[in-house]
């Protein structure tokens, strides 16, 4: 798309953290130290000091990571103690895939000290993990309407090999882009480092995930349950994450620029993505209620 700004990190990366960018496609570029760059001419993440000239760019995510995967797991543990929700395995799914997100935001843009090879493989896997996760996210918008039975080994085997296909072509492209194993991308790798592909995947496909989930599960409450309250959770969820990608793409340079390049926006969208994923746990446990009323014979059932 000659003439427009679609495909183009450069700007979201230098804004970002520039060396230490909170975004983990940067980490494929040449500006990035992974590559041996120097940045992309931002405000430094620099975090704290370590020893031998290292920082820790980005303490406070990393410490947020944990807790993220710590949270995520009680849920799980919660889900399984539900024993008669319906799509319960799905969403146990989801946080799982959450999980992995977050094991790999560490080690991305968490600033953590690794060689470039390691950072580029954890970054790869980052943005598929992200992709499949938000896949599954929105298939358990679908399971609510009892297409198929939920939690058999026909929809949760469907549901995991049409996840690993979006993890295993996305990790490709983004292993092949960081590595330059074809060569096939290396077009990306310079300012304004435009990849269509990437961005399709990492940024616009995710959004398009997450509008159809919202939509689903708001017919679902509103028309076939009956139900506002649920919403009430569910509108938190993307309000919480919607603040989240503000952090990160707006408000992030003018944080990292008033602290001196201690923090900047990542944190927050950590944090903020976070309580969003707590929150949609809490829509669906507030959906799958025993107390709900049966729908008529013929209707999608969701108890």
């Amino acid at each position: 798309m000659p003439g427009t700004s679609y495909g183009n990190f450069h700007n979201f990366c230098r804004d970002s953290g520039s060396s230490y960018a909170t975004i983990p496609v940067c980490n494929l570029f040449n500006e990035s130290p992974t590559r041996g760059g120097s940045g992309y001419g931002g405000c430094e993440l620099v975090g704290i000091a370590l020893k031998n000239g290292k920082h820790l760019a980005n303490l406070g995510s990393i410490l947020l990571c944990g807790l993220a995967i710590v949270a995520s797991a009680l849920l799980i543990w919660r889900s399984e103690r539900k024993k008669a929700a319906v799509g319960r395995r799905e969403m146990q799914l989801f946080l799982l895939g959450y999980i992995i997100v977050e094991i790999c935001e560490i080690f991305t843009v968490g600033g953590f000290p690794l060689s470039g090879d390691v950072r580029i493989a954890f970054s790869a896997v980052h943005i598929a993990a992200v992709v499949a996760t938000l896949w599954i996210l929105m298939l358990n918008g679908i399971v609510g309407y009892q297409l198929l039975d939920d939690g058999t080994p026909l929809s949760i085997g469907l549901l995991i090999a049409s996840a690993l296909i979006l993890f295993i072509g996305t990790g490709y492209i983004a292993l092949d882009t960081g590595f330059s194993w074809t060569g096939y991308w290396n077009s990306t790798l310079n300012d304004p480092n435009r990849s269509y592909s990437l961005y399709t995947l990492y940024q616009l496909v995710p959004l398009v995930f997450l509008v159809v989930f919202f939509l689903l599960e708001s017919f679902l409450v509103l028309r076939i349950l009956g139900e506002k309250k649920p919403m009430i959770y569910l509108c938190s969820a993307a309000l919480l994450f919607a603040i989240g990608q503000i952090f990160q793409y707006v408000v992030s340079v003018h944080i990292c620029n008033g602290t001196n390049g201690k923090i900047n926006g990542g944190l927050f969208e950590t944090l903020f993505t976070l309580a969003a994923v707590i929150m949609t746990w809490i829509f669906w446990s507030s959906i799958t209620e025993d107390d709900w009323p049966m729908p008529g014979t013929g209707q999608p059932a969701y108890t």
